[in-house]
């Protein structure tokens, strides 16, 4: 019997492929002339509800024919799995040109007549980073003009089948998919693909890729576009090539192409960075041995004859300080006078980074024809989900004609809703975060004692002290739970900000990205900051030490400084975050599609159509994207924020991103279903929060540096308390260490043994000894070291604020050649728009049209006569 079974479907493929000679892996009708632009799925189970899923497919499908679309239906049984039918949409040239000046698409007019730049010298240098010119521009620039369905003739229409690319034809498509009614119910007006997707009439919409990415298609009419990207742009061993932002932006659309051009300029500026950042590092590690703090920390003589307080109470024992001797060395590479250079270098860098892009970003408007794109079109026009949710109608000032809005007492509801949300998740975070410290505080003690009494611990318990092991072990438990409240808070945000019904699209991602990058940034940073400006900070001193809940005992800094543990904690935040990503973005979609390509490889190509193969893909959906900054702005927290802290984090970022790029490119060719193109003259709401994070990194770097760091004490020690000229440094430690009388300990922070008899104990301050008539109060040199800490952030913000805001005013944000060549444009786009006009005018004037006066034509030809003149 199964034999049998296996003879009949060998002999039912046969017959389907004897059927049809034409090959399925295709992207036209089966007429094999009109192009597939867009491609609807749906599955027909027999449920309670199909009937009603039945009648909205044909009314809506009806109603897309009425606008002009023409369909083409697939059976069930000629797919697959004999389960799904296909529906494919053809945009007909009338469509075309019709949405096409609703939608105020720019198309061709005329060559682009202005001559390139002028060659750079160092073009033969940069040669292997080069990509084949057809690849780079595989279309020639033209001068472009908003299309009229009523001056076809003035547009270069060489083709009307190729006249309009993929990319615009699938926008047009998906226009209408997301305005066309289905019929009305509960006496409200449907409409909408995304709403017949999310109630299951249809499992997917999406345009088609063009061919399989690993081969280029058979038909001679195909570009291959999708193989031409992957071989040359998406392959990893490609990652030292420039770009096709072009290529991407004609195949993806300028929103995606916006995108790349952004994380390609921002990884070429990190190399810089990285580089200077690397000096730092090294200056630190080649310096090591010169390092005086840490000689005399590690001297037996000086650290060794050191006794300190108990770090906990009663549990913790006295210890010597030169048992701190390695992280004290190691402390080094992070904490010298490069670190001081390297903070204000990023200051610039950062505002150098902002300038250049935004004349990057300015080239790009000119080059893919957004210089008047005004986020219109499809973001400024109504969403569907708006018009379809408010019933009440006023009319607009501006058009005149009566839209949907939503009352003012019911945005205010839904906005109260939406902030307490927003308040408490934040406030979650910061639970987590106090439980974090309360976990450091508790099992500080725990880890003292384990490697105090633990024999197979003590060879590395130089390197790995108490503070460094609960500080690693903090960090690791700190990034748990930020994925895990991640995970949670995302779609707590696209449910909030769903709720506040947001007018437009841009509306909505401006919501949804302010709500996402607040909740992230509490998130991702509130560890580094409790690390930077608070642990240590508030701690007291012995036998009058500070409480947590009256219960934990406050942490304390290594006496090399708190730096290192901020650097510790910053590196396994941000080295996490982006291993976890990388393989989040690459292994899960690899993963999903395992199925499908294996399908794909044991059918023939006859059998498993293109339509097919794209639907067992992924979906890259509406935030696609949106994730996609996010992840990179967070990085761009972490290297501009903290930066002073660890000078190799531009590195990191650098590696990171130069993956990253060949990732994103991998998967959006490889892995997911191809987007539906959009417009996008910027990086939005992004570049705003760039530009905050710029000025705050500032103030971070500064307070960093001043109290973070233990540069500040060591300089005032250096030109104000040093006694040995020959060497200034020398004796820095011992008059970093307040005394303490161990007999004036209370009860609750008195250790259980004192084997050594031990009188004096020291600890990590500036006060006076206990035989002082001041005793235990902040000494004079501790006013001195706040004084010198507030004199240094405020010069080092008001000297970087200068610079930054200086080199903002000299960098123009259009180049120069750029505004010429968009006057240029503008003035022979209306000179071949005004001599268009003469010559119908003319022609109606010579046909006897009585409409077409002499003084229009005056008025017309000194129409043309201003324009030059202007």
């Amino acid at each position: 019997r199964q034999s049998g079974r296996r003879y009949n479907l060998f002999l039912k493929r046969r017959l389907r492929i004897d059927k049809r000679h034409q090959s399925k892996d295709s992207i036209f009708f089966r007429d094999g002339v009109r192009r597939i632009d867009f491609v609807l799925s749906y599955v027909d189970d027999l449920n309670k509800e199909w009937e009603k899923k039945l009648e909205r497919r044909k009314e809506f499908e009806s109603n897309l024919q009425k606008a002009g679309l023409e369909l083409e239906t697939e059976d069930k049984k000629e797919s697959e799995d004999g389960k799904i039918y296909f529906v494919k949409i053809h945009a007909p040239w009338e469509v075309l040109i019709t949405y096409a000046e609703v939608l105020n698409i720019k198309v061709p007019i005329k060559e682009n007549d202005i001559p390139s730049m002028v060659e750079n010298p160092l073009d033969c240098m940069l040669a292997p980073l080069r990509l084949p010119e057809k690849v780079m521009h595989p279309e020639p620039d033209y001068f472009t003009a908003p299309f009229s369905k009523e001056k076809q003739e003035l547009y270069l229409i060489h083709d009307k089948s190729t006249f309009f690319s993929p990319s615009m034809r699938n926008r047009i498509v998906n226009y209408i998919l997301t305005r066309c009614p289905y019929g009305t119910e509960e006496g409200k007006k449907k409409f909408g693909i995304k709403r017949l997707l999310n109630n299951g009439t249809y499992s997917a919409a999406y345009p088609l890729h063009d061919c399989q990415y690993w081969k280029k298609a058979n038909d001679p009419n195909c570009d291959s576009e999708r193989y031409t990207l992957y071989m040359e742009w998406a392959r990893f061993l490609r990652f030292y090539k420039e770009q096709p932002l072009d290529l991407i932006r004609k195949y993806y659309g300028e929103k995606i192409g916006i995108y790349f051009a952004w994380l390609g300029f921002y990884t070429e500026m990190l190399f810089l960075a990285a580089v200077v950042g690397l000096l730092c590092f090294l200056y630190g590690l080649f310096t090591m041995d010169e390092n005086m703090s840490s000689k005399e920390i590690c001297d037996p003589a000086i650290g060794g004859e050191i006794i300190m307080c108990p770090l906990c109470d009663r549990e913790c024992e006295y210890w010597r300080l030169n048992t701190t001797c390695e992280s004290s060395e190691y402390s080094h590479l992070f904490d010298n006078v490069a670190t001081l250079f390297f903070a204000i270098f990023m200051g610039i860098w950062v505002t150098l980074f902002l300038e250049f892009w935004k004349r990057r970003q300015a080239r790009l408007k000119y080059e893919w024809d957004l210089v008047d794109f005004e986020e219109e079109q499809q973001q400024l026009q109504l969403r569907p989900e708006y018009e379809a949710k408010c019933t009440q109608k006023k009319k607009n000032p501006v058009t005149q004609e009566m839209e949907p809005y939503l009352p003012i007492t019911s945005q205010a509801v839904r906005f109260c809703i939406s902030g307490t949300t927003v308040l408490f998740w934040v406030s979650l975070i910061i639970a987590s975060m106090i439980a974090v410290i309360v976990y450091r505080l508790a099992v500080y003690a725990a880890f003292a004692s384990l490697m105090e009494n633990t024999q197979t611990l003590q060879p590395i318990s130089g390197l790995l002290t108490p503070q460094l092991a609960t500080s690693v072990t903090a960090s690791c438990l700190n990034f748990v739970i930020i994925m895990i409240l991640n995970f949670f808070y995302e779609r707590i945000a696209i449910w909030i900000t769903d709720m506040e019904i947001p007018r437009t699209h841009m509306e909505y991602e401006n919501r949804l990205t302010m709500k996402m990058f607040l909740f992230q940034f509490v998130n991702y940073y509130s560890s580094c900051f409790y690390v930077a400006f608070f642990k240590g900070k508030f701690v007291g001193y012995p036998g009058t030490y500070t409480y947590m809940f009256n219960r934990w005992r406050n942490e304390e800094c290594d006496p090399a400084g708190c730096l290192i543990e901020l650097t510790t904690q910053l590196t396994i935040v941000m080295a996490g975050k982006q291993i976890w990503g990388n393989i989040q973005e690459a292994i899960v979609p690899w993963i999903c599609n395992w199925w499908g390509r294996r399908k794909a490889r044991n059918n023939p190509e006859n059998l498993y159509s293109r339509w097919e193969q794209d639907h067992d893909l992924q979906t890259f959906g509406a935030l696609g994207l949106f994730y996609e900054y996010l992840e990179m702005v967070i990085q761009f927290g972490f290297i501009t924020l903290f930066v002073a802290s660890f000078p190799l984090a531009p590195l990191l970022a650098l590696m990171n991103n130069i993956l990253e790029i060949r990732v994103d490119s991998w998967k959006l060719t490889t892995q997911y279903r191809r987007p539906v193109a959009a417009k996008a003259h910027s990086i939005g709401v992004w570049q705003e929060i760039l530009n905050g994070m710029a000025i705050l990194s500032v103030v971070t770097n500064a307070f960093i540096v001043a109290f973070t760091s233990d540069m500040i004490p060591r300089l005032v020690y250096y030109y104000a308390y040093s006694e040995n000229e020959d060497s200034p440094m020398s004796g820095y430690i011992n008059n970093s260490l307040s005394v303490f009388q161990i007999s004036d300990f209370r009860d609750r922070n008195k250790p259980k043994l004192n084997p050594e008899n031990l009188l004096i104990c020291r600890y990590r301050d500036y006060r006076y000894p206990p035989d002082h008539e001041r005793k235990y109060l902040h000494s004079m040199q501790f006013w001195h070291i706040l004084a010198a800490k507030l004199a240094f952030i405020i010069i080092m913000e008001h000297v970087v604020f200068i610079v930054k805001f200086f080199v903002a005013w000299m960098i123009p944000d259009v180049p120069s050649d750029v505004k010429a060549k968009i006057k240029r444009e503008k003035y022979l786009t209306q000179k071949i728009l005004h001599e268009y006009e003469l010559e119908k005018l003319k022609e109606r004037l010579c046909q006897g049209d009585k409409r077409a006066t002499e003084k229009e034509f005056i008025a017309t030809e000194g129409r043309m006569e201003l324009s030059r003149a202007m």
